[in-house]
């Protein structure tokens, strides 16, 4: 669905024009679908995938000579090798093809070749996990808000809502997305970091968006079947849909599902896109992925940076990047984290005061003028 409207970031940058002439959140709402009312809400997302295809080159058969007539054709020179000699020779081969894949794979690059049909979703590397939750106080402090490489959309801030509780816990976070999204792959990044400032993941899963969509293959987290601890926020994921296709799966934008909404879920997401909360909401109605509401007190609502920015990099290069202050990604990722920050400082009464009295952090909340 369509949406001509463009949202004016509270206390940020104008976003960033995407692909079509948009920013970030105006191409995840282009590429949005409404949900039905038949169906769990929360299947909204990017579901158009780009078209494309090559022609190959057509000729004739070349290296094979016609014997002239009247000769025989010329005897075939002895073989220098003996079939015992061929055979270990396949076998070296084949060992060292499985060692190249292995260090691939090892490096981050694996499960994401252009034609496969999706990237598998598999526990992510111990490596790429420590780098993404502990991002150093200093690389925080330095970007703040700060992105100069990618402009970043902050949260829209609520006023005067009742506090979310999910599962009688409170305050509460909630995530609704999917696999296949590429904006939910590039806000899992910082959404995944601000979280680890208040809590621990167990789980995580690495996989990426999907391979026909815009800003393809993007890699990134999954929280299916991951958990998160914190005395401080209760976070509760749903990844609607997962990145593998199915032709029969209409409701589920063409992917298989992985897990369905509550009736509360539903009822408070239905609620906050509505034009009443979301200034990106559009007339057609629905549920944009990401929908990421943060205790009633912020709403995000679509991509908040274009998922472009990772393009080509692998788990382990962008995590790896996180504690560099003048690597572009970086700088989307963490101004995103501290944005996400302030809102759960806002929710927590400023607890821990080591996180939400940092300097990153406080120009987020001045920026939102939330706390």
């Amino acid at each position: 669905m369509a949406d001509n409207k463009t949202r004016t970031p509270a206390g940020g940058n104008k976003p960033k024009p995407g692909p079509g002439g948009q920013d970030a959140k105006a191409d995840s709402r282009a590429q949005s679908r409404p949900v039905s009312g038949k169906t769990p809400p929360g299947r909204g997302g990017t579901a158009g995938g780009r078209g494309g295809g090559g022609g190959g080159r057509g000729g004739g058969a070349r290296g094979g000579n016609t014997p002239m007539p009247g000769r025989r054709p010329a005897t075939p020179a002895p073989s220098r090798f003996s079939p015992a000699m061929l055979t270990w020779g396949a076998v070296g081969l084949v060992v060292i093809i499985i060692v190249v894949l292995v260090a691939v794979f090892a490096a981050g690059g694996g499960n994401s070749t252009t034609n496969a049909s999706f990237t598998a979703t598999v526990p992510a590397p111990a490596s790429v996990v420590h780098d993404v939750t502990n991002i150093p106080l200093s690389v925080y402090n330095t970007i703040g808000i700060n992105s100069p490489s990618a402009t970043v959309s902050p949260p829209t801030v609520l006023k005067n809502q009742p506090p979310l509780t999910l599962n009688g816990k409170s305050p509460s976070m909630l995530y609704i997305g999917g696999e296949f999204c590429p904006f939910c792959a590039a806000e899992r990044w910082p959404m995944t970091a601000a979280l680890s400032r208040f809590g621990t993941f167990s789980n995580l899963k690495i996989t990426a968006s999907s391979h026909t969509d815009v800003d393809a293959a993007t890699h990134t987290f999954s929280y299916y079947g991951s958990t998160y601890t914190s005395p401080y926020i209760h976070f509760v994921p749903v990844e609607v849909d997962s990145n593998i296709p199915c032709t029969s799966c209409v409701n589920n934008n063409g992917y298989r599902p992985l897990q369905s909404l509550t009736q509360q879920e539903a009822s408070i997401a239905t609620k906050y896109s509505s034009s009443q909360y979301n200034p990106s909401a559009t007339s057609a109605g629905g549920i944009s992925f990401p929908f990421v509401l943060i205790d009633s007190k912020a709403l995000i609502s679509g991509a908040s940076y274009d998922p472009g920015i990772l393009a080509g990099q692998t788990w382990s290069q962008i995590a790896g990047g996180l504690s560099d202050t003048g690597n572009p990604a970086t700088q989307a990722i963490v101004a995103t984290a501290n944005y996400m920050t302030a809102a759960i400082c806002a929710s927590t009464g400023n607890a821990p005061s080591s996180v939400c009295t940092s300097s990153g952090v406080e120009a987020a909340a001045k920026a939102l003028k939330i706390g």
